[in-house]
């Protein structure tokens, strides 16, 4: 093995965009449609009416969280397209004074003057925008927005969460429909959180108390509402 790769270190930070996205549409495609369907369950609706509701939530959910999704980073995007022109005019405009901005960035981070303007020079040489775009605005291309793959990750994830409740109702007996489907997707929900700290470096017994909790939490609001207003919530 080279000198190099035997330092190479394992990063998860370039998963940020489509690990947020996916991890949300499955957390909430679980969440979402397994409350729908036990608050119908425990409002004495029929079986017909619970899957009725669960495909409506699926749907409904997976088109929500892609538009969502593509609306908001858009935004991100937005702002970051409008920030990098005006970097770029003032690159235009004001070369020398950019140039200084960019050596008083790294002097600011500890780096000696001298060698902060010939890391300055350098960088500028090499792609000034870029240089400014990264060390200035933060903007690179591990941050950088994109609002297709939120857009099809969250759908992508919310659907496959979703079905699962769903799944769940169909094969349970009828009369423990509203448990079959809480404890299909607290597991599931434990998976999720296993899946996401597996794949993002974290912790995973925090990630699943966390996922766990608040999952448990909702549904049994959704179902006491539902038992108690006799409604579908």
């Amino acid at each position: 093995m080279n000198r190099i790769s035997a330092h190479e270190e394992l990063h998860y930070i370039h998963r940020t965009g489509w690990l947020r996205a996916a991890v949300l549409g499955a957390n909430d495609g679980i969440l979402s449609t397994a409350s729908l369907m036990i608050g119908i369950a425990a409002a004495a609706a029929s079986m017909n009416d619970i899957l009725l509701a669960g495909i409506a939530a699926l749907v409904a959910g997976a088109l929500s969280m892609a538009a969502g999704e593509y609306v908001s980073v858009s935004s991100q995007s937005d702002i970051e397209r409008a920030d990098l022109e005006t970097e770029r005019k003032a690159l235009r405009d004001n070369p020398d004074g950019e140039h200084e901005e960019l050596a008083q960035i790294y002097m600011a981070r500890g780096v000696p003057d001298d060698l902060a303007r010939q890391v300055a020079t350098a960088l500028t040489d090499s792609g000034a925008l870029e240089a400014h775009a990264r060390d200035e605005l933060g903007i690179s291309d591990m941050s950088k927005a994109r609002p297709f793959q939120a857009a099809w990750s969250s759908a992508l994830s919310f659907a496959v969460g979703a079905t699962l409740p769903i799944v769940a109702a169909v094969l349970a007996p009828t009369a423990q429909v509203g448990p079959a489907i809480a404890v299909v997707s607290l597991l599931g929900l434990t998976l999720l959180g296993v899946l996401s700290a597996r794949a993002g470096g974290a912790p995973v017994i925090k990630a699943v108390t966390r996922i766990v909790f608040w999952g448990m939490a909702a549904m049994a609001v959704t179902a006491l509402v539902g038992r108690l207003f006799g409604v579908a919530v």
